[in-house]
């Protein structure tokens, strides 16, 4: 009994970094989640978007959508895929001129977390 107790409700404790693909922001605070296999909106103040949007690990693909940098599998002909390729998996479509620098961002994270092996 206690076992289920403490398992994590991803949709009342989802940690950001570790469990969200990508946010959008919609009307009236309105914020999006969208996970591997759940999406969760939310309604939060001014403040808390603000500080939101300033995660260093999310990076705004337009006016009202953010990505998760680290959660990228392949990007592809204007598309960020969060899965395999050509599949049910969470996509974003993304603008040219922003595609070239979320791969370099993925590349230079790739390289950082390959960097961290320790023996």
């Amino acid at each position: 009994m206690n076992a289920t107790l403490s398992e994590k409700n991803v949709y009342e404790d989802f940690e950001l970094e570790s469990d969200v693909l990508y946010f959008r922001i919609g009307s009236f605070g309105l914020v999006s989640f969208h996970g591997r296999n759940y999406n969760i909106k939310k309604r939060m103040t001014a403040d808390e978007i603000k500080q939101l949007t300033q995660e260093k690990s999310f990076y705004q693909v337009n006016s009202h959508c953010y990505i998760n940098i680290g959660k990228i599998k392949s990007i592809a002909g204007g598309v960020i895929y969060f899965g395999a390729e050509y599949s049910e998996s969470k996509q974003v479509p993304v603008p040219r001129r922003k595609q070239y620098v979320i791969q370099q961002l993925f590349m230079q994270r790739t390289i950082d977390s390959e960097l961290r092996i320790t023996p």
